[in-house]
C-alpha cells in the first residue's frame, strides 16, 4: 500500500486514538506537536499497532482537504525531527514526514512509532494519552500497562539482529574464558581446545552462535553498544566534587576492574591489639568492589535504560543501580529479612 492508498483509507475512517487530523492551515504549536507525538506513540503501543498518525492540512471533522503551509520544504522538516528529538524517551522521533499533494493542495502526514515495549514515551519528561477525540495525561492504568510488558522477558537472552562475533572484544572473551576455567577448573583443558564460537555458547553468552544483549553489555566494543536498547554506562564521581568523575562504557567485564581502580583505595596500618608488630591492610577488599560492581550489572532493570551510579565519599564506597524491589526497602535485604531484589543498593564503609 503506496502512502496515497494509506491517507485515503484513514481520511475515510472515524478519527481514533492512533490517528489525529489537525487542520494546521499555517501553523501548530511545538509543544502540542511534542504532546501529540508522546499520547499517539502510547496508544499505538496499547493498541499493538506499529504506527500511528498525525495528519495536517485536513478538517477533522468533515474531512475537507484545506492544505497547510506548515514548515515548508523538506529542509525544515528534517530540523523538525531533529527538534522533536531532543525532548522526548530515548530521543524518538517521527519515522517518516510525508508531504502529499491531495486535491491540488498539501497534506503533511506523520507517521510515529509505536512506543517501544515497556517504556511510556515522554514529552517533555510527562507522559500523554488520548481519551476518545481528547489529549490527556497517560492514566495509572494505561502507564503500568506499558511498563509491564517486559516484566516477563529475559532481557538478557534477546536476540542481537545484525551483531556478530567480530563485534565482541577480544581481550573481554579472553577474561571471559579465565573466569569460566576459574569457576570449573576440570575444564580447563577442555576451554582451551574450544574455539570462540563454541566457548561463548558453552558459557551461554551467546544462543546457538547468535549474539545477544548479554554478550554485547559483557563483552562488546564500544561501538557496538548501538545494538542494544540500553545506555551502557557505568559513572564513577567523586561527592561534593564538582566536574569530578568519569563515565566508562561496555565491554563491563573489562569496565568493572578500570572502575575499581578508579577508587582511591590505598593500604594503611593496623595495629592489633596486644602486639607490637604492625600489619597491613587496603581500605577496600577489591573483591568486595568488584561483586559490587557485578551485581550492580546483574540486578539492573534494563527497561529503564539507566546508568549504573559509584559515588566515592571520604570514607565510603555508594553503588547505584535502577529498578525497584519486590517487597520492603533496601535495609531489609541488607539485613538479611528479604532474599530477592530487583535492584541492586549497596554501601562499602
Amino acid at each position: 500500500m503506496n502512502i496515497y492508498e494509506t491517507f485515503d483509507k484513514l481520511r475515510y475512517h472515524h478519527e481514533n486514538e492512533v490517528v489525529e487530523f489537525k487542520k494546521a492551515e499555517n501553523n501548530f504549536d511545538f509543544d502540542d506537536l511534542g504532546k501529540y507525538f508522546s499520547a499517539l506513540s502510547n496508544e499505538a503501543n496499547l493498541r499493538d499497532k506499529d504506527f500511528a498518525w498525525l495528519i495536517f492540512g485536513v478538517h477533522d471533522k468533515t474531512r475537507e482537504i484545506l492544505g497547510t503551509s506548515y514548515k515548508n520544504g523538506m529542509k525544515s522538516l528534517q530540523k523538525l525531527k531533529q527538534d522533536l528529538s531532543q525532548h522526548t524517551t530515548d530521543n524518538n522521533t517521527f519515522r517518516e514526514i510525508y508531504e502529499l499533494e491531495v486535491e491540488g493542495k498539501r497534506v503533511l502526514m506523520f507517521q510515529i512509532p509505536a512506543a517501544p515495549r515497556g517504556i511510556p514515551m515522554a514529552w517533555q519528561g510527562h507522559f500523554y494519552a488520548r481519551r476518545g477525540e481528547s489529549l490527556v495525561a497517560l492514566d495509572m492504568n494505561k502507564y503500568e500497562e506499558i511498563r509491564s510488558q517486559t516484566v516477563n522477558e529475559d532481557w538478557s537472552k534477546q536476540i542481537v539482529e545484525g551483531a556478530t562475533i567480530a563485534d565482541l572484544d577480544e581481550e573481554a572473551i579472553k577474561k571471559a574464558r579465565e573466569g569460566y576455567k576459574e569457576h570449573y577448573p576440570k575444564q580447563k583443558a577442555d576451554v582451551d581446545g574450544w574455539s570462540d564460537e563454541v566457548f561463548l555458547n558453552k558459557a551461554k553468552i551467546t544462543i546457538d552462535g547468535k549474539i545477544t544483549n548479554t554478550a554485547i553489555l559483557l563483552l562488546g566494543k564500544p561501538e557496538s553498544l548501538h545494538y542494544i536498547n540500553y545506555i551502557g554506562e557505568i559513572v564513577w564521581r567523586l561527592a561534593d566534587k564538582d566536574n569530578v568523575g568519569q563515565v566508562f562504557t561496555i565491554p563491563f567485564l573489562l569496565t568493572t576492574t578500570e572502575v575499581m581502580h578508579k577508587i582511591r583505595n590505598y593500604p594503611f596500618k593496623l595495629f592489633p591489639k596486644n602486639s607490637f608488630l604492625p600489619g597491613e591492610g587496603m581500605k577496600y577488599d577489591s573483591e568486595v568492589i568488584l561483586e559490587a560492581l557485578h551485581n550492580c550489572i546483574a540486578h539492573q532493570n534494563y527497561a529503564e535504560d539507566a546508568r549504573i551510579i559509584v559515588i566515592e565519599r571520604e570514607n565510603e564506597l555508594e553503588f547505584r543501580n535502577s529498578g525497584g524491589f519486590y517487597d520492603g526497602t533496601y535495609e531489609d535485604y541488607i539485613r538479611g529479612w528479604r532474599i530477592r531484589s530487583a535492584r541492586y543498593y549497596c554501601l562499602i564503609h
